[in-house]
């Protein structure tokens, strides 16, 4: 394998737009390893310098080090996951091991950690600006996580951990891209796929041809996997396409892309990291970096929550039990509930998600989108050009009223092979002054929807609306913060727990009537969307939400328990667990193959370990935000202004309960969010 020259490696670039146009599997050892040995020769320098501790010979420093090797590590992780190849995960492998050593070692170092406590005793530390502040008490925070105070025997432990973790994570995100990638059903005969969109044919018929072979094929990629579930009359054929979907990296497929052991070695690896630093479990050092106070407030949230929400789960299940009876299906299983639900919608509310889909053409979504964020913040966004990955992805410009740059953005929409699926926000370049002058954020928005079939346009449905604006909301999280500093700009330094507030506030204005009649546009005739159709959808907009909430709560307490009571040397499993969190919260059962966890990536391969609670939380802060945009007039340019400057702006440079109140005025209400979800007696 040739070596292109270190001046000429594109990830060691950091003047401007990263070039993926030029980026090789080649490229990414030589850049790492130029970059750590930069590192580590940082780390020494620092380390030992003599004289008082300030923020600009040493914070400053760390963060000119930690900017580049982020910046250019980004690029690595993002192709990865949206143009994967073998050569690019090996390449990704090798170099995540030499990371994580390093940033293992950088956490546990006692030098640094000294200067730290230094300039948080000096007199310097009260002239600092309060984001400044900020990262030198998160520093000092993760020093002690990190493993910085522990012995000398339990600090090698504690490193070997890491690592392990770090390399079990990866295989378990790529057993569940390789499994999903993997599976193909070809159909032959027409009458099999009786109630399925035309478009969904097409792309099947179109995915068949590509590989020269006749009929339709079907994958478990969400845009192919979750129309069949929805739509297919043929029972069979949906069972088939559901039993691989729910088993995926599992004992029921290929050894060597099972998850059972990989779950089992991550649970024991984070309980005993956990104990190492004195916790009694992993949950509650999860939960030392979060808003929640314990484990047990996590519980009790939920808990809660689902006292209020299973009267209404119950009820929809019965009203779904007694329509699908109607349907001549008398036993109800996990692949029947999306088509019962959606024929019952149809029936309930006398229309489909597939007409309403018809409205939804990529171009009109974006415009509306733009449109809302333009109008309450008073900010402008262009299409404009860079290097991407692939030909479908895009790149966009934020501006503020008066043309200066802000931000930037790529974009990611479709969903094809070799692409991590889900949906996501990544930061590409992170905000920050510094000496070279002030850097504008740029951020990864990435989604998994069906691309464009023959002549027609992509078509999103309503819920994959919802997702975009979800992401966005992310994004403008990372790219409309006035943080100078690196370490709390945009979503750095915010709590976990808060950080799906600004994206499930967005998806608010998806309900409203002035928003969405701007951003639809039939895709044969042009015509907006009819405001009965819209009538419609809001009458429907609850429909099962009483399900939903217990499903969501269900995964929660999954997770919490699993990483505060569950133990991983016992001789129940996770798969027992879950069990028992169903008996206790759940009205739709899976049957007993369907293997949840072991696809589970949020939790054991996203960042959400002891964290999934997130989503319910930050809901209650969003709708509550969300209801001053009520109170003031929904697309109110005085309540976005104070949105902006109170909490996007602001970044990690206070703590999110302090921001809240800053915008809110008070403490968060959970009475927003069981209103819009009609979970109100």
């Amino acid at each position: 394998m040739s070596i292109s020259p270190l001046e000429n490696n594109p990830l060691l670039h950091f003047s401007g737009l990263p070039k993926f146009n030029e980026i090789k599997a080649e490229h990414v050892s030589p850049a790492i390893e130029s970059l750590l040995a930069e590192a580590r020769a940082t780390v020494e320098t620092l380390a030992n310098i003599e004289g008082p501790v300030t923020w600009a010979n040493f914070a400053n420093k760390l963060e000119d080090m930690e900017e580049r090797l982020s910046r250019a590590w980004s690029q690595v992780g993002h192709i990865n996951a949206v143009v994967n190849s073998p050569e690019l995960r090996e390449a990704y492998n090798e170099n995540l091991s030499k990371l994580t050593d390093f940033y293992a070692d950088l956490g546990q170092d006692e030098r640094l950690y000294a200067k730290y406590r230094a300039l948080r005793n000096s007199r310097e530390f009260d002239t600092l600006s309060a984001a400044q502040k900020k990262i030198v008490e998160n520093e000092l925070r993760d020093f002690r996580l990190g493993g910085a105070e522990l012995p000398a025997a339990q600090k090698a432990r504690f490193k070997e951990i890491q690592e392990a973790l770090s390399k079990l994570s990866s295989r378990f995100e790529e057993n569940v891209l390789d499994t999903t990638n993997d599976y193909a059903l070809y159909v032959h005969d027409v009458q099999t796929l009786q109630g399925i969109p035309q478009d969904v044919l097409q792309a099947a018929a179109d995915a068949a041809a590509a590989e020269n072979k006749m009929g339709w094929k079907f994958t478990l990629h969400f845009p192919s996997y979750l129309p069949v579930l929805q739509y297919a009359d043929n029972r069979e054929l949906r069972e088939t396409l559901y039993r691989a979907y729910a088993t995926r990296a599992s004992e029921f497929g290929k050894p060597e892309w099972d998850n059972t052991p990989i779950i089992a070695e991550i649970l024991k690896l984070r309980h005993e990291a956990a104990q190492l630093l004195g916790f009694d479990n992993y949950a509650e050092l999860s939960i030392a970096t979060k808003m929640a106070d314990s484990a047990k407030h996590v519980k009790d949230f939920l808990q809660d929550l689902a006292a209020r929400a299973k009267p209404f789960a119950l009820r929809d299940k019965i009203e779904l039990d007694e329509y699908a009876a109607k349907l001549g299906i008398t036993d109800m299983q996990a692949w029947d509930v999306s088509y019962v639900s959606e024929k019952l919608r149809e029936d309930k509310y006398a229309f489909s998600d597939l007409e309403v889909k018809q409205y939804f053409p990529e171009a009109k979504v974006l415009d509306g989108l733009f449109k809302v964020v333009e109008t309450i913040f008073g900010i402008h966004v262009n299409k404009s050009a860079a290097p991407v990955w692939h030909e479908t992805a895009s790149f966009y410009d934020i501006s503020d009223s008066k043309g200066e740059l802000i931000g930037q953005f790529y974009l990611d929409l479709y969903a094809r092979n070799n692409k991590r699926g889900g949906a996501w926000m990544d930061e590409a370049i992170t905000r920050r002054r510094s000496a070279g002058g002030l850097t504008k954020p740029v951020a990864y928005l990435t989604c998994n929807f069906s691309a464009p079939v023959g002549d027609k346009p992509a078509l999103f449905t309503h819920d994959e609306v919802l997702t975009m604006f979800h992401e966005f909301g992310h994004g403008l999280h990372h790219m409309l913060t006035q943080v100078d500093d690196y370490g709390v700009s945009g979503i750095k330094g915010v709590e976990w727990d808060a950080v799906e507030l600004p994206s499930q506030f967005m998806e608010n204005f998806c309900w409203e009537w002035e928003v969405l009649r701007n951003m639809t546009a039939h895709v044969e005739t042009g015509e907006q969307l009819p405001r009965a159709l819209f009538d419609k959808m809001v009458a429907a907009k609850n429909f099962q939400a009483g399900m939903q909430t217990v499903r969501q709560i269900e995964f929660s307490l999954f997770d919490i328990r699993l990483h505060s009571e569950f133990d991983p040397h016992g001789a129940i499993t996770a798969l027992d667990l879950i069990e028992s969190v169903r008996d206790e919260v759940a009205v739709v059962r899976p049957p007993k193959w369907n293997r949840f966890p072991h696809n589970f990536t949020h939790v054991f391969s996203g960042g959400y370990a002891a964290g999934y609670y997130s989503y319910k939380w930050a809901e209650v802060l969003s709708a509550d935000v969300y209801s001053m945009f009520e109170e003031d007039g929904v697309l109110s340019r005085e309540a976005g202004q104070r949105y902006w400057q109170e909490i996007l702006a602001q970044g990690g440079s206070r703590s999110a309960m302090e921001s809240f109140a800053a915008f809110r005025g008070r403490e968060p209400n959970i009475d927003a969010l069981l209103r819009h979800s009609g979970m109100i007696a």
